[in-house]
């Protein structure tokens, strides 16, 4: 049997090694972790360290040799970031969006390629290389501008959103843009004729995409509400979070080599079966289980960027390489910064838009490798743009830096309404109600909210509860709602209260204890078995406990002089007055530890039904 050597997981472990050392060292100094990983990349590749190999052989140890395998973990690294972009999407959202994806991003796509191109025609490139050059490079890194954007909280607001459609709408290009060098090769062999043959020929290969794109929605909706629902029934209480991320890799390697089959990207089939995940009740706990695994996968992405960077050409031609890395950036700068202007962003909302869009991106490797494999783009000049483009995209936190520092002199105001008018309805931050629980109780509750016009999203553990709340149209989703990365994604920095129902008294306490250390100051209610139960939930720190025998006493009770033809607002007088007695001695009662602060202006008015 063939053994392995040491060799063979040496540059997993240098990549480990960088992860858990040179990263968080940037962060202790308050540098973007995507700056901490391109730099190891630079570091640590074969024209960093690697060049003083020869002369000192334990530095080989210390290095990362082989590009080709961090080449193919990157790309599922990027896979990975689709994906989850695709969770938080759904077809209606994306038909909401329309205007800014197809509208702005398709226009900033084509303004910035022709701009682009023309740039390169009039440094003696023929039409179909400068065509190649400017398509690869009008697109931006997703790969790093949205984790930089979401380190700085900037991906709600009118920033956000407007860089996320340029970006969705830059991804949804890039297969008709490798298909458009596909044809303008077969043009260039032609000899420039437009001879119908060979353009037939050209754009035969849409049909396969096509076919392969719809096969991969009309599977995706008919497999992954059975699969998790299958995953969520083999899960038990408090495991299988494995289950879930076993699951989700094969829906994202699947659906990416899927796309690759049909001649897609991998990128675009894992954010095609987000955005169809996104419309289940399992996208929230997916999404709680593939998180760390993506952000691990981005960063061999990052090295994989710091790594692709020929230092001896930057040397060879410093000047050249700098200066065609700002005119790149300067004029996709100009270019999205006016068109920002067009769609109704602030001056500085445009400004910080377009500063972060302005550097190239990672689909600019791909689109100029097939232009040099087709023979359209010379392969001399690609290894002068190549390592511009790769300077451009270690600019992008510095520029969002800059961009955030501009912006912050706009009023809050002024950012608030610009989200406001660019976010379509079911995108707004409405601060809902977090529900756990959707059974007996939790539906009452929950009903009663809508009644009221309460928005609210509910939290339930057993798919079954979920699927028939969703049937009804509650917006319900599958999850422990004890694990705080769960709440964050459902909302809890916004919501205006928290509201736990289940039946189950250590589990309600655990929810307590996850909600209280994510906020300190959220409005919490939580059903209790018995007092003992209400006095430990006190404790805890919920607003209000509401203990199912006291309730219950107190209804008996308030039906009985009712029927007694006791006057219904002297009988509801002196039930409130018994309920907060009730509560101030739970309070009382309760352990020694956090201290109690009751909210006396959320004491209920209405009757409570025992459970």
């Amino acid at each position: 049997m063939t053994g392995h050597g040491a060799g063979d997981y040496k540059d997993l472990v240098v990549f480990l090694a960088a992860a858990g050392v040179l990263v968080p060292l940037f962060n202790r100094f308050k540098v973007s972790p995507v700056l901490g990983f391109l730099a190891a990349g630079v570091l640590l590749g074969p024209d960093g360290l690697g060049r003083f190999a020869d002369t000192l052989p334990w530095l080989r140890y210390l290095t990362i040799g082989d590009e080709a395998q961090m080449r193919q973990l990157s790309e599922l690294g990027v896979a990975f970031l689709l994906f989850m972009i695709g969770l938080e999407l759904s077809w209606e959202r994306l038909r909401a969006m329309r205007r800014l994806v197809f509208g702005l991003g398709l226009l900033q796509v084509v303004l910035c390629a022709v701009v682009l191109a023309g740039v390169f025609m009039l440094m003696d490139q023929p039409l179909a290389g400068a065509a190649v050059l400017g398509m690869g490079l009008a697109l931006s890194s997703t790969a790093v501008v949205m984790p930089v954007l979401a380190e700085r909280g900037r991906l709600k607001g009118a920033v956000g959103r407007s860089t996320f459609a340029v970006l969705l709408a830059q991804d949804l290009s890039v297969a008709p843009i490798l298909i458009t060098v596909t044809v303008l090769a077969a043009l260039a062999q032609a000899g420039g004729d437009l001879d119908p043959h060979v353009l037939g020929s050209a754009l035969f290969t849409l049909i396969p995409a096509a076919v392969g794109l719809a096969l991969l929605v009309l599977l995706g909706r008919l497999v992954l509400r059975p699969l998790f629902r299958l995953v969520a029934r083999a899960r038990r209480p408090g495991h299988g979070g494995e289950l879930f991320l076993a699951a989700g890799l094969l829906v994202v390697v699947g659906a990416g080599v899927a796309a690759q089959a049909a001649g897609l990207s991998m990128s675009l089939g894992a954010l095609v079966a987000g955005v169809l995940l996104a419309e289940t009740e399992y996208r929230r706990e997916v999404e709680v289980s593939i998180e760390p695994f993506k952000g691990l996968l981005l960063g061999v992405f990052f090295v994989g960027v710091g790594l692709s960077l020929d230092l001896d050409a930057v040397a060879a031609d410093p000047l050249g390489v700098f200066g065609l890395a700002a005119l790149i950036t300067g004029a996709k700068i100009a270019i999205i910064f006016n068109l920002a202007r067009l769609w109704g962003l602030s001056v500085r909302a445009a400004a910080e838009t377009a500063l972060v869009l302005g550097p190239a991106g990672e689909f600019a490797f791909v689109i100029l490798a097939a232009g040099t494999v087709e023979g359209v783009v010379s392969a001399q000049f690609a290894d002068t743009v190549l390592p511009a483009a790769t300077i451009s995209m270690f600019c992008v936190p510095l520029l969002a830096y800059l961009g955030q520092t501009m912006n912050r002199a706009g009023t809050a105001a002024e950012t608030e309404a610009q989200g406001a008018a660019l976010a379509p309805e079911d995108l707004r931050p409405e601060g809902a109600v977090i529900l756990v629980g959707f059974g007996r109780v939790g539906r009452l509750v929950g009903e009663l909210l809508a009644e009221h016009g309460q928005r609210f999203i509910a939290l339930d553990s057993d798919p079954a509860t979920v699927a028939q709340a969703r049937k009804d149209g509650f917006e319900a989703y599958y999850g422990d709602a004890a694990r705080p990365e769960l709440l964050t994604l459902c909302g809890v920095a916004a919501t205006r209260a928290l509201v736990v129902t289940m039946d189950s008294a250590t589990k309600v306490e655990d929810v307590v204890r996850a909600a209280r250390a994510l906020r300190d100051d959220m409005i919490v209610i939580a059903r209790a078995r018995d007092d003992r139960h209400a006095a430990r939930l006190y404790a805890l720190g919920v607003t209000d406990a509401v203990p199912e025998t006291t309730e219950a006493s107190l209804q008996l009770a308030e039906n009985t002089l009712v029927d007694l033809g006791v006057p219904m607002g002297l009988v509801l007088a002196s039930i409130h007055e018994k309920r907060d007695e009730f509560r101030s001695l739970f309070q009382a009662a309760a352990p020694e530890g956090r201290s109690v602060r009751p909210n006396r202006a959320l004491r209920r008015t209405v009757r409570r039904d025992p459970a």
